[in-house]
């Protein structure tokens, strides 16, 4: 491999040592050594076992996530509604649980489906209002965002409050048979990682190895061209946006029968924005993904004994995932510094035809001009 294309193929790396360095300065500055900071945070994430499994537990939602908008990025969607399919899926899972009574593998393997499948559907709905109505996908999945925390604090409030009473906390606690099995007292759960490794796996397969995943990225980097080659814009816009909530929905599942065991409020946790970071930082490539999930879980739990070691505020973990972000932003892709392949950004498709989804279904990935 040329010098050149080992550079391009690291360069996701480069904003994370830009964001470390520029919060370093930002230490120094409040004369704070940033060597203790970063013990401090790595000690917090992996100082003994139970805060490495805390660190493997909050990784596993946040990757499943990640893994479904590598499929809406590669054709060329926006999919900002993924952190209310998170919660579709939770509410999903939390009804199972709730209502069903069946023993413990029969139950978890319910409340699997029924949450990928809530998931799905309400990833499924956006996609029909962009495709049917017009509506871009980050308008309709912001309100759809909104919507879905509404329906979980009705529910918590409402059918599903407590037998003492509405309450804001969460609803009743589930049955034992209902929750995740889980190592060691903690919140990770090998069934859960088992799952998730099956999912990347598919995601890998499918935008690898198979004519679907061919057919994504002709639709991401041209609607129009891939329509004269008979994609159907529409039925692609639609099994994409799916195919993603049926993961972000899984991930609420994982997050409710594993962190929790009831339906809380802000039970997503921001983690469907953060999957938004998590694939932008990789550069949108397939096997950077899951390592730099691992590392904003591990900076983010960190992040939670900084304070008691240091006296820095524990938003420093924040700080520091959002000044990779702004870097990224800075730095773009190696592409635009002609190390490797150029973005086709904002690429427009020709003017719409007899196809009713034919518009630009969103910014393209970086990939090569046409």
């Amino acid at each position: 491999m040329s010098f050149r294309r080992r550079l391009t193929w690291a360069w996701p790396v480069v904003p994370i040592v830009a964001a470390l360095l520029f919060t370093s300065g930002l230490l120094l500055l409040f004369d704070t050594h940033p060597l203790a900071a970063f013990q401090a945070m790595f000690e917090g994430a992996f100082g003994d076992s139970s805060k490495t499994l805390s660190v493997l537990a909050f990784w596993i939602p946040l990757l499943l996530a990640a893994a479904g908008l590598l499929v809406t990025f590669t054709a060329g969607l926006w999919n900002i509604g993924v952190e209310g399919q998170i919660v579709m899926g939770a509410i999903g899972a939390s009804w199972i649980a709730l209502k069903v009574q069946a023993p413990g593998l029969v139950l978890i393997a319910l409340e699997v489906v029924v949450a990928m499948l809530a998931g799905a559907l309400w990833a499924g709905l956006a996609a029909v209002l962009k495709t049917r109505g017009r509506v871009h996908e980050i308008f309709g999945g912001l309100a759809l965002n909104n919507l879905a925390i509404i329906f979980t604090n009705y529910l918590i409030s409402g059918p599903w409050q407590p037998p003492e009473g509405g309450s804001f906390r969460g609803t009743q606690p589930f049955q034992d048979a209902a929750l995740l099995p889980l190592f060691r007292d903690s919140h990770f759960s090998p069934l859960s990682l088992v799952l998730t490794l099956i999912a990347f796996g598919l995601v890998a397969l499918a935008l690898r190895g198979t004519f679907w995943g061919l057919k994504l990225k002709a639709l991401g980097k041209n609607p129009y061209s891939a329509f004269l080659l008979g994609v159907s814009s529409e039925r692609e816009t639609i099994l994409a946006m799916m195919f993603c909530g049926a993961l972000a929905g899984l991930g609420g599942a994982v997050r409710v029968l594993s962190w929790f065991d009831s339906l809380r409020q802000s039970i997503s946790g921001g983690i469907g924005f953060l999957a938004l970071l998590v694939v932008m930082l990789a550069g949108y490539r397939l096997f950077w993904v899951p390592l730099i999930a691992f590392f904003f879980s591990a900076v983010l739990n960190g992040s939670i004994s900084l304070q008691l070691r240091t006296q820095l505020h524990s938003s420093l973990g924040g700080i520091l995932t959002g000044v990779m972000v702004l870097f990224v932003l800075l730095f773009g892709d190696a592409g635009r510094l002609g190390l490797g392949r150029r973005p086709d950004l904002g690429q427009k498709g020709a003017p719409e035809v007899s196809e009713p989804a034919i518009e630009p279904l969103g910014p393209n990935l970086p990939g090569e001009s046409t």
